[in-house]
């Protein structure tokens, strides 16, 4: 005797939620437990901030909490007489040259790695990963050295190298991810409209990687502008130094004129945030697109 199974009923929209504990929504969490830990937060962060702000505006001598009368006599001082005029033009030209370089090679690099396959492939990705675990100062004697027999002491041109070095290898893994991302299909479909490899990857792929681009770029900028080793080993005359050097030069071991390097200080950090202000949300894209597995 064969027997029919009837389905079991179906669960319907309007069924009730099994009974339990109900797990409080984002929107029903108190405010203060938001405000709170944010309050205490920026009040961390920003304090040394206006610390820096107070000894740069104050006169000085003077011991007020709030800087008034306002004088910016310490600007004047740190740009002429410290000679930061100097310095700011000199990490501008090393800034701008290994964002230049980074972005090329880290470009051509992260190409190569994304859409080509070769012996030793994995090798070569782990010895990228593996080299930004070796401090630069390891290496300062070796490419000192390097250098010397070159008769690149006491020129930028180290410098720029020496940074674009170091910046190579994370920035060619996040090109090669971020360009992994663009469909293949889209070379190809330039290729059988006549473009050779060049040119399809000018018109097709270049424009996609924007993003990627910006942020390789900028992360290669900041951290030539505030990197103080290399600038401090490789570059003795006093007219190629750069900001963190000669922010350097402001403290001594009998005083320090804490007012000058306030104000050096707010010199130093004022393109950093200008040009992270005008990139954040391409910074965020580049990096989150290119932090992808290969």
């Amino acid at each position: 005797m064969i027997t029919e199974i009837a389905p079991a009923p179906e669960r319907t929209a309007a069924e009730p939620a099994r009974p339990g504990r109900r797990r409080r929504a984002w929107n029903e969490v108190p405010r203060w437990q938001i405000y709170l830990p944010l309050t205490v937060y920026l009040l961390f962060t920003l304090i040394p901030f206006y610390w820096i702000l107070l000894f740069a505006l104050r006169p000085a001598g003077s011991t007020s909490l709030v800087p008034w009368p306002m004088t910016f006599e310490h600007f004047e001082k740190v740009w002429t007489e410290r000679s930061f005029g100097t310095y700011f033009a000199n990490s501008v030209y090393v800034g701008l040259a290994t964002l230049v370089l980074t972005t090329v090679v880290a470009l051509a690099g992260g190409y190569a790695l994304a859409r080509f396959d070769f012996r030793l492939k994995r090798g070569f990705m782990l010895a990228l990963l593996c080299s930004q675990f070796v401090p630069g100062a390891l290496l300062l004697v070796p490419l000192f050295q390097i250098f010397a027999e070159l008769r690149m002491i006491n020129s930028l041109g180290s410098v720029i190298i020496a940074e674009t070095v170091f910046q190579l290898p994370l920035s060619m893994i996040l090109i090669s991810g971020f360009i992994r991302n663009v469909p293949y299909s889209l070379e190809e479909a330039a290729w059988v409209d006549g473009c050779n490899r060049l040119t399809a990857f000018r018109i097709v792929v270049l424009p996609l990687l924007r993003p990627g681009l910006i942020a390789v770029g900028s992360f290669a900028f900041v951290h030539a502008w505030n990197h103080f080793l290399f600038a401090l080993m490789f570059l003795s005359d006093q007219g190629k130094q750069t900001i963190p050097v000669g922010l350097n030069t402001l403290m001594s071991a009998d005083s320090v004129d804490l007012g000058a390097l306030a104000a050096g200080g707010i010199i130093a950090a004022v393109p950093v945030v200008i040009v992270f202000a005008f990139i954040q949300k391409w910074l965020i894209t580049g990096f989150s697109a290119g932090a992808v597995k290969g």
